[in-house]
């Protein structure tokens, strides 16, 4: 190997944990508190994410529709809807068209997206805040962006206190654990751990 291997270890251990240790704790909070509202209304969940934040929407949603028992729709599970809006509309408005078929007044989006700059994503979120859904971005600061256009549209954002995309998104799946597992604390439900 022509690289110091665990030198490259140590440092990407050391960002993920640096960043780790950063996460907006008052905005996960706020968050928490976004789901209980909708377990407590009957809302829904909606999860749309792009290229590798795209996974961790789809997780999410198993994850919080089976343990928390919350209505949960990930907008990218969907393939035939998702390839039929971007055939006809274009691959910036796949969120927007599926929001505008599934998502009620009230309901909860959150985005996804490691630069905060993913176009179908800060399209969807404009067409939440014109349904009127709360909404939230889990982010980072790729590139030094400071979670991009995402941060600055939406209702609470996390943005991850890393430039790499990798630990911005090995977070969004830590974040998502964290806020599932924070829901299950508040309302008494059984924990994995």
């Amino acid at each position: 190997m022509n690289i110091d291997f665990d030198a490259f270890i140590r440092d990407y251990k050391d960002d993920l944990a640096d960043a780790l240790e950063n996460l907006d704790s008052d905005a996960m909070q706020q968050i928490v508190e976004y789901v209980l509202s909708i377990l407590d209304s009957g809302g829904t969940i909606h999860f749309i994410g792009n290229g590798g934040s795209s996974g961790t929407p789809s997780h999410s949603a198993g994850d919080w529709s089976k343990e928390l028992g919350i209505k949960t729709i990930c907008h990218t599970d969907n393939v035939t809807a998702l390839t039929a809006w971007a055939n006809d509309t274009g691959y910036a408005n796949v969120f927007a068209g599926a929001l505008g078929t599934w998502a009620k007044e009230g309901d909860l989006v959150i985005g996804y997206s490691g630069s905060g700059n993913s176009e179908n994503v800060l399209n969807g979120m404009d067409k939440a805040k014109e349904i009127g859904c709360r909404t939230a971005g889990i982010t980072g600061n790729y590139k030094g962006g400071n979670g991009g256009k995402l941060a600055k549209i939406v209702d609470v954002t996390i943005v991850c206190k890393t430039t790499s995309m990798e630990r911005i998104e090995d977070l969004q799946l830590i974040i998502n654990h964290m806020i599932k597992e924070a829901v299950k604390a508040e309302r008494g439900l059984p924990s994995h751990s």
